[in-house]
């Protein structure tokens, strides 16, 4: 009886499952998708709700000047527009996709050097530097012109339904000092980018729809823009959208969340407790990204993928990385993970039955 007791010990099991897990995760890595989490498999297996960043994933991760638009202020400017953004640009990091557009754009090794710079943060949304004591600012509409954005809304807004981002370039009265602008700023130019959507893109979502899969799309950009881009990709519901800004406390993000498909103006922060509050009510949430301000979000999701071309920081808070930041890629993640989940089911099931016929003979042995 003893004997028959001991080899009913399933230790087998444990093998079986590392060595399906390693065998899939070649598989998944001669497709170009490193997994580096056993859990990323039953995750992505399992999962219902799919969060997925704008930029670089469903759009490219590039960006292109579409035009720029001049105002009424910059009439009276001394030198030109184009030379005055140039020097802005060029005296700033290229830690972000639209930067590295605008430097691309603009680029000139002759640019006038700036007294004092301010980095662009998702919390400010805007960056901007000095030159002879007086501030120029490039970023976000509602947060530079304030109280004065009503003025210029209609254009902004013809701008977000064709899916382009809009920022504004202007003056600053005050001191730049890395805080939200406490006046609105003297505007110069609209600059409108234009950012692709991915030709996989319609593809991919039109899967996910069919196995199930409700995809939600979180972005800092203006919420109407991120609309329309996820109508252009084929997300259904792409159309009920929010401003995050409005979402200031838990209550009012766990009422959102199942209420609508697309929020806009989100701050890192907020990303997380929108994905806490999915999980809080049972869904196996995936989230994809590929910025610094995705990575709380990426942590706090149950599965979480980064796309390769993003910053390192996003690549390590991943359990998987698309090594050539294709989101066609995500079906195979998907297949990939019900794979393991059913051979480890099957390989179970095996050693179940044998157990039971192991246990049916140690009990007649005690009879």
């Amino acid at each position: 009886m003893a004997s028959i007791v001991i080899m009913a010990v399933p230790e087998g099991l444990p093998m079986m499952n590392s060595l399906v897990q390693s065998m899939n995760t070649e598989s998944m890595y001669k497709k170009n998708i490193l997994v580096s989490h056993k859990a990323a498999f039953s995750d992505s297996a399992y999962m219902n709700v799919l969060f997925s960043d704008k930029t670089g994933t469903i759009t490219k991760n590039k960006m292109a000047v579409q035009q720029i638009m001049p105002l009424e202020n910059s009439k009276n400017l001394d030198k030109s527009l184009h030379e005055l953004i140039g020097n802005v640009v060029n005296n700033l990091d290229s830690d972000n996709v639209t930067m590295k557009t605008l430097k691309e754009y603009f680029e000139n090794s002759d640019y006038e050097k700036s007294q004092a710079v301010c980095p662009f943060s998702s919390e400010i949304k805007y960056s901007g530097a000095v030159f002879n004591n007086v501030a120029y600012v490039i970023g976000a509409p509602e947060k530079l012109l304030l109280n004065k954005y009503a003025e210029y809304e209609n254009e902004i807004q013809q701008f977000a339904k064709a899916g382009a981002r809009v920022l504004i370039f202007g003056r600053y009265e005050k001191k730049l000092d890395g805080k939200p602008l406490v006046e609105p700023v003297v505007p110069y130019a609209m600059i409108v980018l234009d950012n692709p959507i991915r030709q996989e893109a319609r593809e991919t979502f039109d899967y996910f729809e069919k196995q199930g899969v409700e995809i939600k799309v979180i972005s800092g950009d203006n919420p109407l823009t991120v609309s329309n881009v996820a109508k252009k990709a084929g997300i259904t519901n792409a159309e009920n959208y929010v401003d995050a800004t409005e979402l200031d406390t838990d209550e009012k993000i766990a009422m959102a969340v199942s209420k609508y498909a697309v929020f806009g103006r989100v701050q890192p922060e907020q990303k997380k407790k929108i994905v806490d509050a999915l999980k809080n009510m049972k869904k196996v949430v995936a989230m994809t990204g590929d910025g610094v301000n995705d990575v709380l979000a990426l942590k706090s999701a149950d599965c979480s993928i980064a796309m390769a071309s993003g910053s390192e920081a996003a690549s390590n808070a991943s359990q998987i990385v698309l090594l050539d930041s294709n989101f066609a890629c995500m079906p195979s993640v998907v297949l990939e993970g019900r794979r393991v989940v059913n051979n480890i089911q099957r390989a179970a099931s095996l050693f179940l039955v044998k157990n039971i016929f192991s246990m049916l003979m140690a009990l007649f042995s005690i009879i």
